[in-house]
């Protein structure tokens, strides 16, 4: 079970990836720009300064991943309500049903399956799986279908209606996010290539006609200009990806 959804905690082997295949790609951009072994090999490892992106990135795809699942959920939820059964069982009809659909390693089976063991064998309350859940989850979604279904545990209503409704505002929302992402991503290849843009003619000339750009490596003002560059370059990719990145 995941204590905290937003914190992302690298596998051995993802680690061991993550910094040999990001070293390598930092020390060949440093050569490319400056034409030094040394400042390569020594500037590879700020690979480590972008640990938190990365896992942060990762956090973010695996929310997004729990919020499509729990769509799922509910639709078992309802289908369990809706036969007559009180919400514990439901959880465990779950369980059992979307066992089908996800491995164990999902995360939502992996949340479902800790819920089971914690109600057959402990028999503790729904209500409090649920909210640590929901606490866990970092998802709005899923944080506020549980505050509803505590106020109606409590004050009495139509939980059948309102797991179904919910149900329906989920499906509407990620529909609304796969329209956006659609529409964004396209923009987003096309920074990208345009980011990439500068390193592919640096590539080219340095096979085609490495004396052309000899200037280049050669000098403090060469430095300076492809330090800038480099500069600039970073600077324009961290922008459009700050621009494309719609949230709703």
């Amino acid at each position: 079970m995941i204590r905290d959804y937003s914190i992302y905690e690298m596998t051995d082997r993802e680690r061991t990836l993550f910094f040999s295949a990001g070293y390598l790609a930092a020390a060949a951009l440093m050569f490319l720009f400056y034409r030094s072994l040394i400042l390569s090999a020594a500037c590879g490892f700020l690979i480590v300064k972008l640990k938190p992106y990365y896992s942060s990135y990762r956090a973010k795809e695996r929310i997004q991943k729990l919020n499509i699942q729990f769509k799922d959920m509910l639709y078992s939820l309802s289908s369990s309500i809706a036969a007559g059964r009180q919400m514990p069982q439901a959880l465990v009809e779950a369980a059992d049903s979307l066992a089908v659909m996800y491995g164990p390693k999902e995360p939502i089976m992996m949340e479902l399956n800790h819920m089971k063991r914690c109600i057959v064998e402990n028999n503790e309350s729904d209500r409090e799986l649920l909210a640590d859940f929901a606490r866990r989850s970092c998802c709005e979604d899923i944080n506020n279908f549980v505050q509803v279904y505590i106020i109606c545990r409590n004050m009495g209503g139509d939980l059948e209606k309102i797991i179904a409704r919910t149900s329906a505002i989920l499906t509407d929302k990620m529909n609304i996010e796969r329209e956006i992402k659609a529409l964004t991503a396209q923009k987003k290849f096309e920074g990208r290539l345009i980011a990439l843009m500068p390193v592919a003619m640096l590539v080219i000339l340095n096979l085609l006609s490495p004396s052309y750009i000899v200037p280049l490596y050669a000098g403090l003002p060469g430095r300076l200009i492809m330090t800038g560059c480099l500069g600039a370059g970073l600077w324009g990719l961290m922008m459009m990806e700050r621009l494309s990145n719609v949230d709703i």
